[in-house]
């Protein structure tokens, strides 16, 4: 239920697990602390597995996020023995405040993303699409991240591919880190006007014309990171 996130000095290939919770009305404290008797318990069966814990600052509802990293899928074949005795903590202390759970597979996209890995963040800034035109939406982004590259030295997110999911699920998302919320204070020149600079107005708007036609749809929230009910 709550598996681990793994960090690298750069962004490589693997895949990402996302497990949303949202939680119950008024129940977030009661929530949280389940979460924390479990981690308790798990590390005291000797669990080695580390995640990430996160909280999501705006929408409906006080939602929660676990991430973990794998190197391949294969991995989802090992069984960990460490929470086998945890199970009375989730049926007693955390699944009755949970309204709902989902649970998404992606796999990384270091070509498109960023190559250094930034710890230490406090907030994650997370951009989802629902894409009807792959092939024209991943020309898009190679050609507007390598040219953020030409100017800043790597693109600025990091790029996940949604493995398989619901119709109205995202197809792929970028995040990018900040060390606090002072961070996202500071002036940051738009994507858009950087592809215009370099290529010119014409090849711009032609560029967002492609876009409009190839994305259904684009949303964002910001997750702030729990070191606590991290491992």
């Amino acid at each position: 239920m709550l598996p681990f996130l793994a960090f690298s000095q750069t962004f490589e290939k693997g895949i990402l697990t996302l497990t949303t919770f949202k939680v119950k009305t008024g129940h977030a404290a009661q929530f949280e602390d389940g979460v924390k008797k479990w981690k308790e318990c798990y590390n005291d069966n000797g669990g080695e597995n580390t995640w990430g814990f996160w909280s999501r600052v705006q929408g409906e509802g006080r939602v929660y996020g676990v991430t973990t990293f794998m190197e391949n899928w294969a991995a989802m074949d090992k069984q960990d023995e460490s929470n086998s005795g945890c199970g009375v903590i989730v049926a007693d202390f955390i699944m009755p405040h949970i309204e709902s759970v989902d649970y998404d597979i992606t796999m990384s996209l270091p070509d498109w993303s960023k190559k250094s890995m930034e710890g230490g963040s406090k907030l994650v800034w997370v951009t989802y699409m629902r894409v009807n035109d792959t092939r024209t939406f991943s020309k898009i982004v190679k050609d507007v991240t390598s040219t953020i590259a030409e100017k800043e030295g790597e693109p600025r997110g990091y790029w996940y591919s949604f493995m398989g999911g619901g119709e109205h699920d995202p197809d792929y998302m970028v995040s990018e880190t900040y060390a606090n919320y002072a961070a996202l204070d500071a002036d940051e020149e738009n994507p858009c006007q950087i592809y215009m600079e370099a290529k010119g107005e014409k090849k711009a708007n032609q560029m967002m014309k492609e876009w409009d036609k190839a994305v259904d749809a684009v949303w964002s929230y910001i997750w702030e990171y729990n070191e606590e009910l991290s491992n």
